[in-house]
């Protein structure tokens, strides 16, 4: 299987804030920006796999600051690193004002996909090559996550979590 570049799964989308996806303050509900999130994700790490993919976790996500009703929201996702039959995908969240069409980075989420067959069953996903700094970045803290993930769900030891422990051992 061919290794692929993050920049080949990059999926953009973008959605303006309509009444009906805000709260009684004028926002856009978490929700709705979770729901938008999934889905971008989802579309990136098809394009990584070529395969059906599940969401099997939300890793983080961040609410930094509000959105507003008529606002313009773009979402783009890329998959970050690859590990057997699961991709991380992280989402960088951009909102334009509407009056002033200034831009700014405003929420960003990190979700995890399982590429299945037909049948649900995980099969195998294609490496994947950072190539930029900030790629090569998020590829170094995927497995980070990762390892951290696996010793909150029980199924690693935290003395076998190698990155995590070269964390702490550089703070002593």
């Amino acid at each position: 299987m061919k290794a692929k570049t993050a920049e080949a799964s990059k999926a953009v989308a973008t959605h303006i804030v309509l009444p009906d996806d805000t709260n009684t303050l004028g926002n856009l509900m978490g929700g709705r920006l979770m729901y938008w999130m999934d889905v971008i994700a989802a579309v990136a790490a098809h394009r990584h796999c070529g395969r059906v993919v599940v969401t099997a976790s939300v890793n983080n996500i961040s609410f930094n600051q509000p959105i507003g009703l008529g606002d313009f929201v773009t979402l783009e996702a890329k998959v970050s690193r690859a590990f057997g039959s699961s991709m991380e995908v992280y989402i960088d969240v951009w909102v334009e004002d509407h009056k002033t069409a200034h831009k700014t980075k405003c929420n960003e989420a990190i979700f995890t996909f399982v590429a299945v067959d037909q049948i649900g069953n995980t099969i195998e996903v294609p490496e994947l090559i950072p190539e930029s700094s900030v790629e090569l970045e998020r590829f170094d803290g995927a497995l980070r996550r990762r390892q951290l993930s696996l010793i909150l769900a029980g199924r690693m030891k935290p003395k076998d979590a190698t990155e995590l422990k070269a964390i702490f051992e550089d703070l002593t």
